[in-house]
């Protein structure tokens, strides 16, 4: 039976319906019967025969902190996908980051060796990857700076790398992806769903950074062909193309045919952003909007290498720009 934590996110929830077209058993956690209505609406995008899918699914309410519910649902488990991860970029989350990431992620590692489970696969990032200079491609053995002013979510998957890395050393079979940012329909306030709403409702500015985009179809593919090799401790950058952000902006405002971003937003007035936020941050108790560390991404030019998975599977990606269009009009029926 496969283990998938995380079954209710982005990530999860196309995962799952993959593996109920597979003959093996599936048992997924979740964390309130609210989050299972996005599963379904997922599901909706792919069969008309979503709740026979959906009852394929030995659903279990847990948490990946909560270590009695968790040993139970390790039961009769050959195979974990972990999936389940704290997306946020708030200096004010660090704790609440460092919990779920990598506290809740060598919680599963430890019940994978305690339960000799044949393989885990753990849904990292590119945020974990090390860096270049800028117009070096970025690959798989880029030197991670622990003094580079890393965002906290890049710090805590960096970390639950390490545990996983960790279950390496004592005898667990694990591969990594580091997908760059996920391309996917179902979740329209979260991740990149969370930019095709905010290309819709109007966006003026660009900026020139660039970083790596991946359809949510090739990493569900990816991981399922490596769960099912025979390739062990591993890490792969899931990335289909580099893009600009303006390149990415302007595709979307296009394809939702809306007013395409036209005005550049300079370095200097990024930084004098990040600040003022701060500010308000401090002063008004409000969640941060841009932290130094996302002014920073937004001007630098990332290039991510996909060499390696493409020699190791042969594999061919969906591009930006199909992947762009797909989305749009998913988003597009339902707004």
């Amino acid at each position: 039976m496969i283990l998938v934590t995380g079954g209710t996110g982005l990530v999860g929830s196309h995962l799952l319906y993959k593996l109920t077209q597979t003959e093996d058993k599936v048992r997924a956690i979740y964390r309130s019967e609210e989050k299972l209505k996005a599963v379904k609406h997922v599901f909706s995008y792919f069969t008309k025969n979503v709740d026979s899918q959906f009852s394929k699914i030995e659903w279990v309410k847990g948490d990946i902190l909560d270590m009695p519910l968790l040993e139970n649902h390790f039961k009769n488990i050959t195979r974990v996908y972990h999936c389940a991860a704290l997306v946020s970029f708030d200096p004010n989350d660090y704790y609440n980051l460092r919990k779920t990431n990598i506290e809740g992620t060598a919680n599963v590692v430890n019940l994978c060796i305690e339960n000799k489970i044949e393989k885990l696969c753990y849904v990292s990032s590119i945020a974990a990857i090390g860096e270049e200079k800028s117009g070096i491609e970025i690959t798989e053995e880029s030197p991670w700076n622990s003094e580079r002013d890393h965002s906290v979510y890049a710090i805590t998957k960096y970390g639950a790398e390490m545990e996983v890395w960790r279950g390496t050393q004592e005898g667990l079979n694990t591969v990594i992806v580091n997908p760059g940012i996920i391309l996917g329909a179902g979740f329209w306030r979260t991740g990149s769903g969370s930019l095709f709403r905010k290309v819709q409702r109007g966006m003026n500015y660009y900026t020139l950074g660039k970083t790596g985009y991946v359809d949510i179809q090739d990493v569900i593919d990816i991981m399922f062909n490596l769960m099912n090799s025979n390739i062990i401790n591993e890490r792969y950058i899931i990335v289909s193309e580099n893009w600009s952000f303006k390149e990415f902006t302007q595709k979307v405002a296009t394809e939702l045919n809306v007013k395409i971003p036209s005005k550049e937003v300079n370095s200097w007035l990024l930084n004098i952003a990040w600040r003022l936020d701060w500010l308000r941050s401090t002063f008004r108790g409000k969640r941060r909007r841009i932290t130094k560390q996302i002014a920073n991404s937004m001007q630098s030019e990332s290039l991510y290498s996909n060499s390696k998975i493409l020699n190791t599977l042969d594999y061919k990606f969906k591009s930006v720009d199909d992947s762009v269009i797909e989305i749009s009009q998913f988003f597009l029926r339902e707004s």
